[in-house]
């Protein structure tokens, strides 16, 4: 049983290093597509990340078509504010990719125009927040994902 969590672009370091804790955690593997925000050696995504990040199973990517061209034929659900279904909904599979976009904009407009089936949203129940913290929104979706993989 694994997942597949996708960065697309990530720009803050510490999130990228909660995540990583998150996914070996999880036993889900870490894809990260480029450009980052900044290096990976930085000592904020290394401290995030504590001494695990040498054990976390990383894929890194030059570009979003790079990371298509290599996953082809994957299972993808997509996350964004601006998903019309709510993130419980996901019939989670083993191996699934699940993308997240950018902290500041989220996932590119293109992504969410192709796929507006498979891109899903975390309610937010309060109208002064308008998105949650990347990692914990990853860390809601993964559990998730593994609490239906579990119960099937």
């Amino acid at each position: 049983m694994g997942l597949n969590i996708v960065l697309i672009e990530p720009e803050i370091p510490m999130n990228t290093g909660n995540i990583g804790r998150l996914s070996l955690a999880s036993g889900s593997k870490l894809h990260l597509v480029k450009p980052f925000g900044f290096e990976l050696d930085d000592k904020r995504v290394k401290r995030a990340g504590l001494d695990y990040w040498k054990h976390i199973t990383l894929y890194i990517y030059e570009s979003i078509d790079d990371f298509y061209v290599k996953n082809e034929g994957g299972n993808f659900a997509y996350f964004s504010s601006h998903g019309t279904q709510d993130y419980c909904a996901i019939d989670y599979e083993d191996n699934m990719f699940l993308v997240f976009g950018k902290e500041s904009v989220g996932l590119p407009e293109t992504i969410i125009t192709k796929n507006t089936d498979s891109v899903y949203n975390i309610p937010i129940y309060s109208p002064h927040i308008r998105s949650l913290n990347l990692a914990n929104a990853v860390a809601i979706v993964v559990y998730e994902g593994i609490r239906n993989l579990k119960a099937k």
